[in-house]
């Protein structure tokens, strides 16, 4: 029997599928810390990754004006979230996965 154990977030449930993905922060035994970001999946092309992105807006200095920038990210998409092109999505950081995958998908808002 998989015990559901808690992330510490507040605001955040727990899946409702089940999984054996041992980097799932939900089932397996993936520690999260650092950083909560909330974007939109925008490729989901590889094996259990996403690429979310998410829109801000960077002050220049020189002008005096605001320009709008862009933030892209690769995560780890566990099997019981299975989040898909499209959906807004809430990711956090983890330890390394891989050479660019440092953040892990923890709760999905179908839009």
């Amino acid at each position: 029997m998989v015990k559901e154990k808690g992330i510490g977030i507040e605001g955040v449930e727990a899946p409702k599928d089940t999984c054996s993905d041992n980097n799932c922060p939900w089932h397996g035994s993936l520690r999260v810390r650092g950083r909560i970001f909330t974007g939109k999946v925008i490729s989901d092309r590889m094996a259990k990754t996403v690429t979310v992105e998410w829109p801000r807006i960077v002050r220049l200095k020189k002008y005096k004006r605001y320009m709008k920038k862009r933030s892209r990210v690769k995560a780890h998409n566990p099997p019981c979230l299975n989040a898909k092109i499209g959906d807004t999505v809430t990711i956090m950081e983890c330890r390394p996965l891989s050479k660019t995958k440092k953040f892990v998908v923890i709760e999905v808002k179908k839009e």
